[in-house]
Parts: C-alpha cells; sequence; structure tokens
C-alpha cells in the first residue's frame, strides 16, 4: 500500500499560508520573519489549523520573491537562521500543527551555485544541469531572432536569454534570474531528491512543490504557434506535463517520500493541469503526489493573459468546480481555495469589499470550505482582507506587474489602463503586510514595512475581530469547528444544485446518512428560488448562517443579498442544538467543538 493510501489524513485537515515576508517582524526591520511567524503561532492555533505551509524562505536575491532560490539547504537572513527555523518548526509541533515549505524545483536563482558553474563554460560538469542551446542555425547569437525557439516567458519577453561568456542562450519560463532546470538529466534529480530527504529529516511534514508540472520539456523544444497580434510563440504544449512528467514525479515519491514512517502532505501546484492529468497526479495506486492546485477557476475571470480582467459568470464558476468535484470523486483529491500569494483578495475579486465585505467574505468560506477536498487559508483571508489602494507603479513590487507595465507603455498602452488591470490582477493585492491591530502599521512591524500596509487595517484587523463573535475570523472558526465535528464536510460526496442559476450556489454534500444542503447567494440582491427537494429539507437544522435573521427553510425561499447558509438532515446527529436565540437579534446554532484531539466536548457558537 502506498504512504498516501496508509495516511490520509489530510483529508480532513485544513492548511493555512503564510507569506513569511509580510505576516508578522520580529525583529523591527520592516520585513517579516520566523521569530515573527512563531509569535504568532497561538493565533494559528486558536483558528484551528491543521498545516502551516511557508512561502519560500531560502537565500534568494529576491527576483521573483523569495521563488528565485540561491541556496536550497539554508534560510534568507532576512528571515532568521536554521537554529530560528528548528525553533519555529518545534513549536509548531508543540501545538499539534504540521509545517510543509514551498519547494521550488523546475528553476533555481541565477546566482545559485549550480547556474554560476553552469555559465561558466560550455564544457562544465553542470552545463548540462540547466537547458542551454546555441543561436538558430544562420544567425548570430547577437540576432534578436537568434533565440533557440519562439516561446515567451509568463513574466514578459522571451524565454530565452542569450549568456555573452558562451554565446549561448539558456531557458527561463519565468525571470531572466530564474533559469530551468534540465530534469533529463539524473545527476539534477539526485541533487535535488537529497536536498528533499535533507529537509524531511530535519523534521518538516511535507511540501508544496511549485510548478511542478513544467518540470518535463520535450527535448526537441519546438516553435510554438503565435496567437493573433502576438509576438511570442505558446510553448504550453511542449511543458505543461511533458513527456516525462509521470515518471519524474513517481521516481521523486520512490526515492524522496516512501517508506517514511511520518505522516506527509506533499502538494503540488500545476497551472494548466486538466482534471484528467491531476487524476493521474492524485491518485493514490500511483503514488505521485497527495493533491494538486488547478488554476481553471482562477482563470475564469481572464482573457487572453492574466491582466486581461473579464466579468466572471457564477454559471461558469459552478460548472468548473463542480466538474473537478466530480472528476477527483473516485481517485484523487482536490485542493480548495480562493486566495494565495499569486491571486487578488477574494472578497475584493469574487466578493463585495464595500457594504457587505464581512457578509460576502463569510459566504466566500461557506461555500469554499464545504466542498469535497482540502481548504487553504491564505493570511488574512480569515479576516475579510482586501485588495489594497495601489496608486502609482512605485506601490507596486511584483515582477510580473512591473514587467507588464514596462511592456505595455513600450507598446502604447495609456498608463491609465494598465495601472486599472494591476490593480484588479496583481499579485502585490496579496502581499501586503498582515493587519493585526490598529496600532501604526498594523501591529506587523515597529519599523519600516517593506510594502505600505493597506490603510484599512483600522478597521479591519485581527484583535477587533478576535472580540467580536459575529466577525469574519469567527466564522472561519466555526467552519473548521464544523469540519472536525461533522465528517460530511470532509468526506461526503458532492452533487450540484441549480447549476444554471446565475446569482445561487447550490449543493449538496453526503455521508453515511447525513445530508448537508449549502445555499449561497453571490449577489447583492435578494433573490428568491424554489428550494430542491423542499419537503426533505423543511424539518432540517441550521447549522451555519451569515445573516442575523435566517428565513425559514421552506418550497420558496427568498435569500438576502451574500446570504450563505448550511443546513443538515440525518438519520443521526452528532451532538447539536439550538441555542439561545435571544442575543443581538440573531439565530445562533451550536455545534460541539470537540477540540484538536476530537473530545474535550465543549460547545462553540456556529
Amino acid at each position: 500500500m502506498t504512504r498516501a493510501a496508509e495516511a490520509a489524513w489530510w483529508k480532513t485537515a485544513v492548511v493555512y499560508q503564510v507569506w513569511p515576508r509580510s505576516f508578522a517582524d520580529g525583529d523591527g526591520d520592516g520585513i517579516g520573519d520566523l521569530a515573527g511567524i512563531r509569535s504568532r503561532l497561538d493565533y494559528l492555533a486558536e483558528l484551528g489549523v491543521d498545516v502551516l505551509w511557508l512561502s519560500p524562505i531560502y537565500p534568494s536575491p529576491q527576483a521573483d520573491a523569495g521563488y528565485d532560490i540561491s541556496d536550497y539547504e539554508d534560510i534568507d537572513p532576512t528571515l532568521g537562521s536554521l537554529k530560528e527555523f528548528d525553533e519555529l518548526l518545534a513549536a509548531a509541533h508543540e501545538r499539534g500543527m504540521r509545517v510543509i515549505l514551498d519547494m521550488v524545483v523546475n528553476h533555481t536563482s541565477d546566482e545559485h551555485p549550480w547556474f554560476v558553474e553552469s555559465r561558466s563554460s560550455c564544457d562544465n560538469p553542470k552545463r548540462d544541469w540547466y537547458l542551454w542551446r546555441p543561436a538558430r542555425e544562420g544567425l548570430p547569437s547577437t540576432d534578436p531572432r537568434a533565440a533557440p525557439n519562439n516561446w515567451g516567458s509568463l513574466f514578459s519577453g522571451s524565454a530565452w536569454e542569450l549568456d555573452a561568456r558562451t554565446g549561448e542562450y539558456y531557458l527561463h519560463f519565468f525571470s531572466v534570474k530564474q533559469p530551468d532546470l534540465n530534469w533529463e538529466t539524473p545527476e539534477v534529480r539526485a541533487a535535488i531528491y537529497s536536498m528533499l530527504r535533507w529537509w524531511l529529516d530535519r523534521g518538516v511534514d511535507g511540501f508544496r512543490l511549485d510548478v511542478l508540472n513544467l518540470l518535463s520539456k520535450d527535448p526537441a523544444l519546438p516553435d510554438g504557434a503565435i496567437p493573433e497580434g502576438g509576438r511570442y510563440g505558446n510553448g504550453l504544449p511542449f511543458f505543461v506535463s511533458g513527456p516525462r512528467i509521470h515518471e519524474f514525479v513517481q521516481e521523486m515519491h520512490r526515492v524522496v517520500f516512501a517508506g517514511r514512517a511520518e505522516p506527509l502532505l506533499v502538494v503540488g501546484e500545476t497551472p494548466g493541469a486538466t482534471i484528467e492529468e491531476a487524476a493521474l497526479f492524485t491518485d493514490p495506486a500511483r503514488a505521485e503526489v497527495d493533491m494538486v492546485f488547478q488554476f481553471e477557476h482562477v482563470q475564469l475571470d481572464r482573457g487572453d493573459t492574466w491582466f486581461d480582467v473579464q466579468p466572471l459568470r457564477l454559471t461558469a464558476l459552478k460548472a468548473s468546480l463542480g466538474r473537478w468535484q466530480e472528476g477527483l470523486a473516485e481517485a484523487g483529491w482536490n485542493s480548495l481555495y480562493w486566495n494565495n500569494h499569486d491571486q487578488p483578495r477574494a472578497v475584493s475579486r469574487f466578493g463585495d469589499d464595500g457594504e457587505y465585505r464581512v457578509r460576502s467574505a463569510k459566504l466566500l468560506a461557506t461555500v469554499l470550505h464545504l466542498h469535497r477536498g482540502t481548504p487553504y487559508i491564505f493570511q488574512g483571508e480569515e479576516l475579510g482582507m482586501t485588495n489594497p489602494p495601489l496608486a502609482t507603479i512605485g506601490d507596486f513590487r511584483d515582477i510580473w506587474s512591473l514587467n507588464h507595465y514596462a511592456e505595455q507603455r513600450q507598446a502604447g498602452e495609456a498608463e491609465a489602463d494598465i495601472l486599472a488591470a494591476l490593480r484588479a490582477a496583481g499579485r502585490d493585492n496579496a502581499r501586503t503586510p498582515m493587519q493585526w491591530d490598529d496600532s501604526e502599521h498594523a501591529g506587523f512591524t515597529t519599523g519600516t514595512p517593506w510594502m505600505a500596509v493597506n490603510p484599512n487595517y483600522a478597521t479591519i484587523n485581527a484583535q477587533d475581530q478576535q472580540a467580536d463573535e459575529l466577525s469574519v475570523l469567527h466564522h472561519y472558526r466555526r467552519l473548521i469547528a464544523l469540519r472536525r465535528g461533522e465528517p460530511a464536510v470532509a468526506l461526503g460526496d458532492f452533487h450540484m444544485l441549480l447549476g444554471d442559476h446565475e446569482q445561487i450556489y447550490a449543493f449538496t454534500r453526503r455521508h453515511h446518512g447525513t445530508q448537508l444542503l449549502v445555499l449561497a447567494n453571490f449577489s447583492g440582491t435578494p433573490t428568491t428560488i424554489e428550494v430542491p427537494d423542499a419537503a426533505r429539507w423543511r424539518q432540517s437544522e441550521l447549522l451555519l448562517s451569515n445573516v442575523a435573521v435566517a428565513e425559514a427553510l421552506d418550497g420558496s425561499l427568498t435569500l438576502q443579498p451574500w446570504e450563505a447558509r448550511v443546513h443538515r438532515r440525518a438519520s443521526r446527529l452528532i451532538d447539536t442544538r439550538l441555542g439561545d436565540q435571544s442575543e443581538r437579534g440573531m439565530s445562533p446554532i451550536y455545534v460541539q467543538n470537540r477540540g484538536r484531539s476530537g473530545g474535550n466536548g465543549r460547545i462553540g457558537r456556529i
């Protein structure tokens, strides 16, 4: 039996992602660090998360915010030291939390010793550790048309960079400072596997593997089709889930993860992966990874490029997420997310960050956490943090946004139009400092923050929400408690309802005689529906609601703006009861809070 089949503990877990530079600053230099993270572990434990995912913490020139690693086996000095990492790891384990590391094995920094050696000469032993190619036949290497193929980089420009020392080009799908490793070279794979084992031996509990499905490239590196009006060819068909990808990932599992006694979590980021590919990656019988991050649902409001922002149709979102629920129902597993370090803030993108910020943030959380899969919370999501007011290009820090700005300005696009797209889609939206309280710099640092704090920290912060049981933060705590108390949340099957409705997101979950009904109004206007199978749900329990007074569930039901509710009917109950309905005009529902070990029997408000 494979490791994944033996210990699928992560199916009932909740993961919290920390962006270290912006989470908490322990030494006052304006940059978040490991000491800051350690100081906030009790906050995460009280939230109820099971797994702490740390975005890259390794030495890096920071060309791409740490995803350009120059040393795989150390800590960036701005974040701390290996000793401080060990202390953080031990402190997390003491609180019952596992820790996984964000690991980039598709590329390194151009300042990594491997690449420094590789570029030193054409006959260096590490030359084949990266993808080097001569100029196109018949053209001098300095000719702008001489790149080995016509692929474009995700971060603008060509995917090839000429190295003057040897007169050859190296491949970089991302920044010029992020050369792609050559996974066809056995020594590369051996070095990566050794490094991963080194971290596991240190006590980490697994990895989130960045752009995992880009490791295998078509060795021919052929030209891609150039889209209409485009400058570069589309290389995706030749390096997304390339010819040897499953061979490589299975080898990684066999050499690194198989046979280890400790329960691990291995997550693969797989941009462009289809449901069929994801099923191959996550089928326990194939021994590859436990789950993948897919991108389909976060590209529905994008046109030809990431910065081509389009309106989102709820029917498209339901169709996408529904397909993934169905496609991975038998073999495989879903990761569930709205936010991460690459995405704008969910409440600004999918909800209403104005009048209905609190209610829509709770709705988004309810819908996501009630799907089948492992939910991920990105720092500040549990507070309903919003996109910041990025006024000028000087407010942006992310290389992707800065490169896009420069490229589009050169192409003649109006600055106002470029900035509007960056504000809506840029990755900096997720990377402003965590809003802990209403003191200067939101309690993130005593120094000058590396990136400006969102000015709304005075009204959106953790300290205020901890004191308010109707806050977004407490709603997340209740959702996590519900996942622990009701097996149908984590393990039940999934059935989409009202798939053609443009405002209502509805579905059921079922597990061993218990059924859950989720109803959510993704709009700012009251919406009336006929409840599917209403007679069966009329006497159901209201487990969770984000409105003060929820209308009785009957054949016809009017959902308030951004209202979300969860009902349950079952042949057995799990120590759930209705509570006093007098406080603050609320109809509070109570669910047993079983605690991290499942047995303390306390009652927590839902």
